[in-house]
């Protein structure tokens, strides 16, 4: 099944809690709740975007987290999750599933509780009457949305990069592949990669070599096209590789590739293809072309305040 929103674990995590009044080591409830919601191994290995942390385990953490701002919960130490009274009088009291307005309440901190008073405070009455927010995105943790956002960031750069990529000329498209392909590893130094294209070329774009001799080489062919790339172009590039008696190339496009062409390359050896899709993809994975910035997200450093090592 899909992983639980962070809003989903919080009944389950609030009536786990106070079934061990005395704490519960946080690892333990990830492992009971992955359990009650039969998580499956693939589900439970998937990270978050930054990859810092299990995706079902950061949304049960979010769930403690509205406990304890709605005072049901506390963490007496490193690691350890624990009812508060008021928890445990709560459960009593509400001994049937919880209705979907009273998760949403807790999921919003419970009967609006907030961190801090905002500057949009005296806005609150009019946005009141605005309309409803998306479900999806209350209940979306702070990691689900910054993963959203970050998501639909780089899906528009792929897109705004394709959309330069289609507009240079074939001269430069081809300085583009090597200049990524330098910035990817390829080459001791950015001279190692050499763009040979152009009347004649036999099919070959550009050329890498691997050691300072030059013993080794990786040849190159890219084609800024708007068609897509057929099995006859691959056929021509392979039988240029040959006659370069050469093991190993590579063949970028700023389009795709058809079946025929995709199942050509898979029937030879040495023979890599990249898309105009990850084209864009590994370009801003290595940054040719674009420019990152850098947000610092602020995290708690919890052995900053452990008193049993000072």
């Amino acid at each position: 099944m899909a992983i639980p929103t962070y809003d989903r674990f919080i009944e389950p995590l609030l009536r786990l809690l106070a079934s061990c009044p005395d704490g519960l080591p946080a690892r333990e409830a990830h492992a009971v709740l992955a359990d009650r919601f039969e998580l499956s191994d693939a589900d439970r290995q998937e990270l978050l975007p930054s990859g810092a942390q299990a995706i079902y385990k950061n949304r049960i953490g979010w769930a403690h987290d509205r406990l304890k701002r709605a005072g049901f919960s506390v963490s007496p130490k490193r690691g350890l999750w624990q009812i508060t009274p008021q928890g445990q009088a709560f459960v009593e009291t509400h001994p049937e599933p919880f209705e979907d307005a009273m998760t949403a309440q807790l999921a919003m901190g419970y009967l609006g509780v907030r961190l801090r008073p905002s500057a949009a405070d005296g806005a609150s009455q009019e946005a009141a009457s605005a309309p409803a927010a998306d479900p999806q995105a209350i209940v979306a943790s702070p990691e689900d949305r910054l993963g959203q956002a970050l998501a639909e960031l780089r899906q528009a750069a792929e897109s705004e990069l394709l959309e330069f990529i289609s507009r240079v000329s074939p001269a430069f498209f081809e300085t583009i592949v090597l200049d990524l392909l330098h910035r990817m590893g390829y080459g001791a130094s950015r001279a190692d990669l050499q763009r040979v294209g152009g009347a004649g070329d036999g099919g070959i774009d550009g050329v890498i070599s691997l050691d300072r001799l030059g013993l080794e080489k990786v040849y190159v062919q890219a084609k800024r096209w708007h068609g897509n790339v057929g099995r006859p172009e691959l056929q021509a590039f392979y039988g240029a590789l040959a006659g370069q008696k050469a093991r190993k190339g590579i063949f970028i496009t700023s389009s795709a590739f058809t079946p025929q062409a995709v199942e050509f390359a898979r029937s030879v050896e040495g023979m890599v293809l990249i898309d105009g899709s990850r084209l864009a993809s590994l370009m801003i994975d290595h940054d040719v072309g674009v420019t990152a910035r850098s947000v610092r997200i602020p995290k708690i450093d919890s052995d900053y305040f452990d008193e049993e090592g000072v």
